[in-house]
């Protein structure tokens, strides 16, 4: 019974963020009823689910946007819904007949939150785009990679998950939680820009300050400082080390036996790339299980960069559950927990159309009903 038990989520299936939002969502307990196009239903066994895990916890009923029919029966599920989920480029949803105005008709309570790369207006709003674009504009991907080198793509993390999915869920919840307060529903605009450029903000400040300058792979948390870098082992793997306060940059020299005068003045900027250098030489003397004997559980600010198949088994992760497994896929469990109404995975991902004939059951229609609009091709 997670904290939004009793929230009902439309998702007009999409690709990336909103699809995340809705995990996020029906993670914390909410009834997530996905959208998947008519077109897109080819069957399957329900014991031997996708693996396309953002689609995980809700179910699916197949339903043709290009019909008339099929759209009023997403605007009857709009009828008892919470909120809806949509990730269409600006006028889109208005064109099908779903745009928030339709829908705020129809639901006058309704939370209608919008997922878009570049936002519904300015002038990029009606171009096409992914995560690397959205970041490029934001200021985020100037800023991450090494000295001399060009910008380096974070994977589409910043953008579509954290910048997009994330502030999407957050912004629904709060339009959900003032929506109970005022009965009215609103929409929530969430451009992955904006919230790349939200996720910023510390380093605009430190910029303002002065603190931080636009050469990448000079600063503090950029690989500038070589106290907050990743290292090569002797056996090829890599180490992480951050120890940014002066008690724990004393404690990895001490079990590093960086003893040397050079090591004395960890905030100065010009012996960062020499003593980046001279660290790499010491840290490629050991193994990587090795280094992990040595400084595990330290605070020494460090961790072993595990890959996909490796970071489930760690044993902090696997005692705190941070990975789980649902119908033989390992992956990463709900965040973040709680105490009293903790988040489940309530179902694995659907097959297309999966659960259109229990869907259209809830909504009213007969079975005469549900096989006239199957006839007619508005729902598979």
């Amino acid at each position: 019974m997670g904290p939004l038990t009793g929230v009902r989520v439309i998702e007009i299936a999409g690709i990336g963020p909103g699809p995340f939002c809705a995990m996020m969502l029906a993670d914390m307990g909410a009834d997530v009823v996905r959208v998947d196009r008519a077109a897109a239903v080819r069957g399957g066994d329900p014991e031997d689910p996708p693996r396309d895990l953002l689609n995980r916890g809700r179910r699916s009923i197949g339903i043709n946007l290009k019909s008339p029919a099929g759209v009023e029966t997403v605007l009857s599920l709009i009828d008892g819904a919470d909120a809806l989920v949509e990730g269409f480029r600006p006028g889109v949803a208005e064109r099908l007949g779903i745009g928030p105005q339709h829908c705020l008709d129809r639901n006058p309570r309704l939370v209608h939150g919008r997922m878009t790369g570049w936002g519904q207006d300015g002038p990029y709003a009606g171009a096409a785009g992914h995560d690397i674009n959205y970041i490029a504009l934001s200021g985020a991907l100037h800023g991450i990679g090494r000295r001399g080198e060009a910008p380096v793509p974070p994977l589409n993390l910043v953008g579509d998950f954290g910048g997009g999915g994330m502030y999407l869920a957050f912004g629904m919840a709060c339009a959900l939680l003032e929506a109970r307060r005022s009965g009215r529903g609103q929409v929530v605009d969430a451009a992955m820009v904006d919230g790349a450029a939200s996720l910023m903000t510390v380093f605009f400040g430190m910029a303002g300050s002065g603190f931080w300058n636009d050469e990448r792979g000079t600063n503090l948390l950029d690989t500038g400082a070589h106290f907050y870098n990743v290292y090569k082992t002797a056996d090829g793997g890599y180490i992480s080390l951050g120890p940014l306060e002066p008690q724990f940059y004393a404690e990895l020299r001490e079990r590093l036996g960086l003893h040397g005068p050079e090591w004395d003045q960890q905030m100065d900027r010009a012996a960062w790339p020499e003593l980046t250098d001279k660290l790499a030489e010491v840290v490629a003397q050991r193994t990587r299980a090795e280094w992990c004997e040595l400084l595990e559980g330290t605070d020494t600010c460090f961790a072993p960069v595990l890959s996909l198949a490796e970071a489930p088994e760690h044993p902090h992760n696997r005692e705190r559950g941070t990975f789980v497994e649902v119908a033989g896929a390992v992956q990463p469990g709900p965040a973040p927990r709680f105490s009293r109404t903790p988040g489940a995975i309530r179902r694995p991902p659907p097959h297309a159309g999966q659960h259109t004939d229990e869907i259209l059951a809830e909504l009213g229609f007969d079975s005469d009903e549900a096989v006239a609009l199957r006839r007619g091709g508005a729902v598979a």
